[in-house]
Formats: C-alpha cells, structure tokens, sequence
C-alpha cells in the first residue's frame, strides 16, 4: 500500500508565512530608516538653526563693536579738538600779561618827539614804523628800547627823510625777551592804543 503526502500546501504557507515576515521586516526597515532620517534631519535642523542664531548674535556684536569703535574714535577726536582748544587758551592767558608788559614798556620808551604809525607783530618779534623830528631822536628811540626789560636790541632797518618835510620816518624790528614767568603789575593795563598805530 502506497501513501502519498502532497506537500504543496505546506509549502505553500511557509512561503507564504516567509513572504509576510520579508515584508513585515521590510516595512520595519523603511520605518526605521524613515524615522532615523526624520530624526536626523531634526537633529540637524535644529543644529543649523541654533548655528544661524550664534552667527545673528557674532554679527550683531560686531556691529555693536564697531559702532562702539567708532564711537570711541569720535571721542578720541573731540578730546584731541579739546586739548588744542586749551593749549590755544593757555598759551593766549599766558601771553596776556606779556602783551600787556610789552605794550607797556613800548609806552614807556616812547622819547618825545618820536611816534610809531604801524605796529606789526609775528611770532616774537615787533615791527615797528614811525615819525621822527631828527636822526638823533631816532638814535635816543633805539637807545630806549634797548634798555627796555621786555624788549632786546632792536635793529634799525631804514631811516628816510619825507618828501617836503625834515621829518624822518625809520623803521626797526625788535624781539621780545619778557621771561614767560613775568608777570604784569597790577596797575598795568593795555594802553588805549591802536594795535597798528601808536603815537605819543
């Protein structure tokens, strides 16, 4: 007696049952390969955003700093505009009392008969211009101002008679010599003298 098994079914249903398993396994594959790079992507996203924010606030104080250089390099100019402004203010206190000394001492040497009709100042140094009776007084003028304090030798530069007058017009320059510690008595004031013309 022969028996025959037919095991096609049963092949059948491992097939079958193997084919489910691959595709369940598949499924589960591409899930987890989706989730892993939705994730990942996440992740990076994420990342980058936070990246993107550390740029904004790198370039944003870079901004601020150099608005703060800027700042700093405007401040820098005003002060160097402030300290000229009052080295110019000091020296003009100080030179003050020495214009009013020389003014001063100007007057004071002054010999009669002689008057100045132009007074021009550069630096240290006086120029002056003026009206004589005769050569002597223009001698006794240089000899006054050299014994003038404030004033060194002075330097006769031109003696000319005046067309149809015995009048002569000289003119000298002088440099001033007052120490800057010199200072003016209290009494003394600026004579009530033009700058560019001072007569007697």
């Amino acid at each position: 007696m022969t028996i025959e098994i037919n095991l096609l079914p049963w092949r059948d249903r491992v097939r079958e049952r193997r084919s489910r398993r691959f595709h369940i396994a598949l499924v589960l594959a591409a899930a987890v390969g989706l989730g892993s790079g939705a994730s990942m992507t996440l992740f990076y996203q994420q990342r980058l955003e936070a990246q993107q924010q550390r740029n904004a606030h790198v370039e944003a104080q870079a901004a601020q700093l150099e608005r703060d250089i800027r700042s700093i390099g405007e401040y820098e100019e005003a002060r160097a505009q402030m300290l000229d402004q009052i080295d110019v203010f000091s020296r003009l206190q100080v030179g003050r009392p020495q214009t009013v000394h020389v003014f001063n001492q100007l007057v004071e040497s002054l010999e009669e008969g002689v008057h100045y009709t132009r007074l021009s100042r550069q630096g240290d140094s006086l120029r002056l211009v003026g009206l004589a009776d005769s050569n002597r007084q223009v001698s006794d003028q240089l000899r006054a101002l050299a014994a003038a304090s404030a004033l060194d030798v002075p330097v006769l530069s031109e003696v000319e008679s005046e067309d149809g007058a015995a009048r002569r017009r000289f003119s000298l320059s002088v440099n001033q010599q007052m120490p800057d510690d010199v200072e003016p008595r209290a009494d003394e004031r600026v004579p009530e003298r033009d700058a560019e013309e001072v007569s007697s």
